[in-house]
């Protein structure tokens, strides 16, 4: 019976041995590469005729750029397509470009600048009141509602003037104080551009907190009020605090126009810096 057994193993042997004999040799590597699939989507830029000398597109060999400047860098025609769509860009959106420099501000603030971030700031009576905002993803999405061009009228002309409605920051210090009354602010955007006959106010409260006046950041720990579950009577004292100190309905609306125009500056600005990379000569 143990000598049957041991012959087991080499009879499987044998056979293996003459399976692989007869199958056609094929290198281990090659079975461990995936399955060629065929593209589904044509990239005509990446066709090649056999026999090509010359190579379209991006699969040229590097060197001299084809329009023959000499400056060794990248240029293809889609670059050409691109610096010369953006010089026309910019054209028009300087042609309707509504303030050549930033508005004032009603009321005696002063403004800065740094890049995207704005601040205003007004000094009265032992206060010094402080607005922030950022113009970034300060435009609202479009409508969805909006009607369909109706027959004979273009569609250039139904395009609605893009507005920047940021949120902004209300920072109150009295002289002396080391607290600072931070007020949250924000426009709806059921609100905005809407007038109606109460005069409602078009922009509203999200939050308001104290924070330390001798710190640069604030702090996520101190108490946080919001507005949402906040009983109106006080709601309204807050709004009324706030237009005491000049930030009321006519400020919201100097402030749309103070963001529209910064943003479409350094819209143009953007479009500007882009075309100089894209060219890069």
């Amino acid at each position: 019976m143990l000598q049957l057994l041991r012959s087991v193993p080499r009879a499987v042997g044998s056979a293996a041995a003459g399976l692989r004999a007869a199958a056609p040799s094929q290198p281990l590597r090659q079975l461990l590469q995936p399955a060629f699939r065929p593209c589904a989507r044509p990239f005509g830029l990446l066709s090649v005729r056999t026999g090509s000398v010359q190579l379209p597109g991006l699969l040229q060999p590097r060197g001299p750029c084809a329009c023959g400047c000499g400056c060794g860098r990248l240029h293809t025609e889609g670059d050409k397509a691109f610096v010369d769509f953006l010089s026309d860009e910019i054209k028009e959106e300087k042609k309707i470009q509504k303030y050549k420099s930033l508005p004032k501000m009603s009321g005696g603030w002063d403004l800065e600048v740094n890049g995207t971030e704005a601040k205003l700031v007004r000094k009265i009576a032992g206060e010094k009141i402080t607005v922030t905002f950022n113009i970034n993803n300060s435009i609202p999405p479009p409508y969805d509602g909006e009607e369909e061009p109706s027959q004979g009228q273009k569609v250039e002309e139904q395009e609605p003037e893009l507005t920047s409605t940021p949120n902004f920051v209300v920072e109150v210090i009295k002289d002396g104080s080391k607290k600072a009354l931070v007020l949250d602010c924000h426009y709806p955007e059921d609100e905005v551009g809407q007038e109606e006959e109460d005069q409602s106010d078009i922009f509203s409260i999200k939050e308001v907190s104290f924070q330390p006046t001798e710190e640069s950041d604030w702090k996520d720990t101190n108490y946080t009020l919001n507005t949402d579950s906040l009983d109106w009577a006080l709601y309204d004292h807050l709004m009324d605090f706030l237009a005491d100190r000049g930030v009321d309905n006519t400020f919201a609306d100097e402030l749309v126009e103070l963001s529209t125009a910064l943003e479409h500056r350094e819209y143009i600005t953007f479009l500007e810096d882009l075309k100089g990379f894209v060219k890069s000569q």
